[in-house]
């Protein structure tokens, strides 16, 4: 019953759906396939074939006549985050299984790019379907993967039911439930319809006690859930994105000590523009770089960076003209705004102190650990919702400062610019949390490993080559 409404409601917002995917200029790219109608993949395009191209799919099977077919191994990650943290978990299975295909699904533009980026050579990028029926049906019945990866808790109704009548093991990965998630699917009948989406699971791989004692809650079989942790934690060190990153490419001189400001939010990037100008009065060597969450708002920040008397520099105007990056950034005080996508993971290496955005208001945080790899002292605000173990293991262990408003963030930010060595020691408190809850990575493989070599009256199959090439033949 619960699915049949959840349909009838899906099909009677699909015109309001339409409007804003087409009003934003940033999810255009990839509607087509999106809706099921271009399918990259397969070199053709069903839209293609509507208007009386249907030779184009038999020119693609010609091309390559005798290619034998590879088994499909399906990642889903949403965003830019989701797509960074599971690109170790790609490359590995890739390199246990050399003979799949793998697919990585992402719903921004931006988790395309990290997809395109990170996994180059590795894993093919997709626009992950709208979740109506004929749509994913389409599209499962195209990719005909034999395993099927989601991060965190991307619970699609009808694709995971598709998934589900196929006999397709489905995975959570890094799973994890927000408060006011778990709250909001407490209610009666939302309850019964996210139990009957988490029966559907094969794994519950769960980043916390909490969350795996929440998943369990809303209906999950205990059974199928495990407590590995947070395989971010097993990041490798960031690489340089397509161009050298050091604290000349910035433009800073010698003396100058940089403030990073990751992933921002309307909000606390004025809190950060005010706070930078109460640190320049008693450091004037300090340089803000403020990285917006979203690039597209690089010139509304120019425009309030101005209106607080500080000259704003875009990263990518030093790009255009690397060479001579020192001569078109003027000396003294200023706000660099990275505008730019791929390099902020890299640049925290060059800070002194940092501050990790969506905490001071109330979006529920970002990547904390970015900046703990680099050996950076980390402050956030009270909003860390969904990085709440990060935020408390970095706060606990002294290599984070919660901040609970404005007044209290230039207080702190001003204490570890005028206190080095303290700064110094938080940053390596930093550090060995990252590596001291290191290996959920390893867990997360070794569980999808015996799912794949496991049959499903629970004994042992054949190897995971040949499991894997069983299913493909279902």
């Amino acid at each position: 019953m619960w699915h049949l409404f959840y349909n009838v409601v899906l099909f009677l917002a699909s015109p309001v759906i339409l409007v804003i995917l087409l009003a934003k200029q940033r999810c255009r790219r990839g509607l087509l396939q999106r809706l099921g109608l271009q399918d990259n993949l397969f070199g053709w395009s069903r839209l293609s074939r509507s208007f009386g191209g249907r030779d184009q799919e038999a020119r693609a099977k010609r091309d390559q006549p005798n290619e034998p077919k590879k088994p499909v191994i399906w990642l889903h990650a949403v965003s830019l985050g989701e797509a960074v943290a599971i690109t170790p978990l790609v490359k590995e299975l890739q390199r246990r299984h050399p003979d799949c295909r793998f697919v990585v699904s992402t719903v921004t533009e931006t988790g395309r790019e990290a997809v395109e980026q990170r996994l180059a050579g590795v894993a093919e990028h997709l626009y992950a379907p709208l979740d109506f029926p004929w749509v994913v049906s389409r599209l499962v019945t195209r990719l005909r993967p034999v395993l099927y990866l989601f991060v965190e808790t991307e619970l699609w109704p009808n694709l995971l039911r598709d998934l589900h009548r196929r006999k397709i093991p489905t995975i959570m990965v890094n799973g994890r439930l927000s408060s006011q998630s778990f709250a909001r699917q407490q209610w009666g009948p939302v309850r019964l319809f996210y139990r009957s989406m988490l029966q559907r699971l094969s794994l519950c791989l769960m980043q916390s006690d909490r969350d795996a004692e929440r998943i369990i809650a809303l209906g999950a079989e205990p059974r199928v859930v495990r407590r590995i942790g947070n395989i971010k934690f097993d990041q490798p060190m960031p690489a340089s994105a397509g161009t050298e990153l050091n604290r000349a490419s910035l433009g800073l001189q010698d003396q100058e000590q940089l403030l990073v400001a990751g992933s921002t939010h309307p909000g606390e990037e004025e809190a950060l523009v005010d706070c930078y100008r109460s640190l320049i009065t008693r450091v004037p060597s300090a340089v803000l770089l403020l990285a917006p969450r979203h690039i597209e708002r690089a010139e509304q920040l120019e425009g309030m960076i101005r209106a607080r008397g500080l000259a704003p520099q875009r990263r990518s105007a030093m790009r255009a003209a690397p060479s001579n990056a020192q001569s078109n950034v003027q000396a003294g005080p200023r706000v660099i705004i990275l505008d730019s996508r791929g390099e902020l993971a890299m640049l925290y290496r060059e800070a002194a102190v940092t501050y990790v955005g969506g905490t001071l208001v109330p979006v529920g945080g970002h990547n904390l650990l970015e900046p703990a790899v680099w050996a950076k002292p980390v402050l956030f605000g009270p909003y860390t919702d969904h990085c709440a173990e990060i935020a408390s293991l970095l706060n606990e262990a002294g290599g984070g400062r919660r901040v609970e408003d404005a007044d209290d963030l230039t207080r702190q930010v001003l204490h570890l610019f005028e206190h080095a060595e303290e700064r110094v020691a938080m940053g390596q408190a930093a550090r060995r949390v990252v590596e001291q809850n290191q290996g959920a990575l390893r867990s997360t493989v070794e569980a999808i490993e015996s799912l794949l070599t496991t049959d499903r009256s629970g004994t042992d199959s054949a190897p995971v080559e040949n499991r894997v090439s069983l299913m493909a033949g279902r």
